[in-house]
């Protein structure tokens, strides 16, 4: 529980939208990196495994397999280090948190893709017009 005072002073460090992605996606996440003087944005991809927290400390964690060697990133989802999160492909799963992930290899390591159906829309002039 925090105190109204303390949610005041995070208000003003909080993004005005948050990007939407959930457990399961697969996601491209741009990094600024400060390199001496000079800054770079790095995109990261892999699959996000976990999210926690609330407010300014809402984070969520990305995997990915670099080299046959798992690597993971634990991002917060309000940091002004993270400019931006696009979602590539939206997966399947059943759990909040998937750590089993870590011991998969090859194949068992995909997820299922989670396939929105989109209506179709008719244009009423092109169905109505006479042949």
């Amino acid at each position: 529980m925090s105190s109204p005072l303390i949610d005041l002073v995070q208000k003003q460090y909080l993004r005005p939208q948050t990007p939407e992605f959930r457990v399961g996606d697969t996601v491209d996440v741009h990094c600024r990196i400060a390199e001496g003087e000079k800054e770079r944005i790095q995109i990261f991809n892999g699959v996000v495994i976990a999210r926690g927290g609330c407010g300014i400390d809402e984070s969520f964690t990305v995997r990915r397999i670099v080299n046959n060697e798992g690597v993971e990133r634990k991002l917060l989802v309000h940091s002004p280090n993270v400019v931006n999160v696009k979602v590539k492909r939206c997966g399947k799963v059943r759990r909040a948190k998937l750590f089993y992930l870590r011991d998969r290899v090859g194949k068992a390591r995909k997820l299922r893709e989670l396939r929105t159906h989109q209506k179709k829309t008719t244009q009423p002039e092109l169905a109505a017009a006479p042949a």
